[in-house]
């Protein structure tokens, strides 16, 4: 059996309308090598019943899985577990902000210490690194 699609507290409204109306949740992976990790999920039909296409370029060209049972879908509340200052700079051609190699180094080290399951966002009206896990869950 395959393992449970984790989805966040503000998609499982609209996730859960797919799964209902729309044929289910189409799961398409990255054929990009400069972002591996990526994936995105749409529904599995268009309104007008045709399959959905894929929904950009780096994605391949079949969804990798299409889940039709909400039993298979769970929501993942996440839970923060640290937050700290990070400084950023301008992005090579001044139109992005990112982390100075300091920060970036500070927030892997964070992520590493809380587990295999952290990640972390960047919360931009304080310029903090949040350090997240998955806290409750629940079914869809």
């Amino acid at each position: 059996m395959p393992e449970k699609l984790t989805v966040s507290p503000e998609n499982a409204d609209r996730f859960r309308d797919w799964l209902q109306n729309r044929g289910g949740l189409a799961i398409w992976r990255s054929v990009n090598l400069s972002n591996p990790g990526a994936s995105w999920t749409t529904p599995a039909l268009q309104p007008d019943g045709s399959p959905t296409p894929k929904p950009t370029w780096e994605a391949d060209s079949h969804p990798e899985r299409i889940v039709t049972d909400p039993a298979e879908v769970e929501v993942v509340e996440p839970r923060e577990v640290r937050r700290f200052h990070v400084a950023v700079r301008r992005g090579s051609q001044g139109f992005t902000l990112k982390l100075t190699d300091a920060s970036t180094r500070k927030v892997r080290a964070a992520v590493e210490k809380a587990g295999d399951e952290a990640w972390y966002v960047f919360d931009y009206s304080t310029q903090e690194a949040v350090i997240l896990v998955p806290g409750e869950t629940r079914p869809l």
